[in-house]
């Protein structure tokens, strides 16, 4: 197979990269670099399998790009609060624009398109645990709207290509997700909490830390990516991928901490994040059945890994 993968220098997009070409698969991966990092895609370059190609997808693709490919994985867009409030009108795009270019891509090249959307789509939900049919209560106007509805649209767009040009295209709602090649400085809870315990700093709990979130390591949620992808009869789905493990933000800066041997102080922020959801867990029975996709790594084991990575990462000793 030969996969397109948008936002390829990004957290998810790189992980992914470095899974397609280890299963065989020939891979280009197209990132602008506005929150994605070339050092993520290190252990790729030079391989023949892998192509890196630096290009803004809200512009036309060119002949580089425009190229026989039996699937388009769209991943980019800032995903953290960190991101999309610095570039809100390039968020917008990217889900909108950038979304139109790559579902093009995949109609006139006959490929298998999957939007990965996010479980912002369902706001601060007043359905828990979130099922795929929820609409969600989104606050269109609010300050993470170039977010949540640039992916809003970037769904209604790619049901538009199934339905009427009958492009093989599905949606994937990313849940809380964390591991090695995740920004440090991005400002989601995981890499906040470790560089704050591994480098003595006081961990940073927003409101009271009673919100909770489900959080699934990265190797899972990309081998739900490929399943969402390959299995038959896919075509116009949805999944929530996700981990159905539910925990206080308090929960994970003291597990955190404990794992990192850690001596900060947690400390409370009293200004909770504008439009933050309180409660965040996926309901994966439609991913279990269609895909036979759970996760596998267990909280624990996954923050252990993170850990290591994120010491390496700064430089820091054992």
């Amino acid at each position: 197979m030969k996969a397109l993968v948008t936002g390829g220098a990004g957290f998810i997009g790189s992980n992914l990269c470095a899974r397609l070409v280890r299963e065989g698969h020939q891979v280009v991966c197209v990132d602008n670099l506005i929150t994605g990092s070339r050092a993520n895609l290190a252990a790729l370059e030079g391989q023949a399998d892998f192509q890196y190609v630096q290009h803004d997808v809200t512009q036309p693709f060119g002949p580089e790009l425009d190229q026989p490919v039996d699937a388009v994985f769209h991943l980019a867009s800032p995903a953290s609060p960190v991101g999309y409030f610095r570039n809100p009108l390039a968020t917008a795009l990217v889900n909108s624009v950038g979304a139109h270019h790559a579902l093009e891509l995949a109609r006139r090249r006959g490929a298998k398109f999957l939007l990965a959307s996010t479980s912002e789509v369902y706001g601060d939900p007043l359905e828990h645990p979130q099922r795929e049919e929820y609409w969600g209560n989104v606050n269109p106007v609010g300050i993470r709207s170039p977010y949540d509805e640039g992916k809003r649209f970037a769904e209604a767009l790619t049901m538009i290509y199934v339905r009427e040009y009958g492009v093989d295209a599905r949606i994937v709602r990313i849940f809380n997700c964390y591991g090695p090649n995740s920004d440090p400085n991005d400002g989601r809870i995981v890499p906040n909490f470790i560089t704050q315990a591994l480098t003595g700093q006081p961990i940073t709990v927003y409101g009271d830390g009673g919100q909770t979130r489900s959080l699934c390591y990265v190797s899972d949620l990309v081998d739900g990516l490929i399943r969402a992808l390959c299995t038959p009869g896919t075509a116009g789905r949805v999944y929530n991928l996700g981990n159905p493990e539910e925990h206080t933000v308090l929960e994970f800066a003291q597990v955190i901490r404990r794992l990192a041997n850690s001596t900060s102080e947690i400390v409370f922020h009293s200004c909770a994040r504008q439009d933050d959801p309180q409660r965040r867990c996926p309901d994966i029975t439609r991913a279990r059945r269609e895909l036979g996709w759970s996760p596998r790594v267990g909280l624990e084991e996954g923050l252990e890994l993170t850990i290591a990575w994120m010491r390496e990462k700064l430089g820091l000793g054992e």
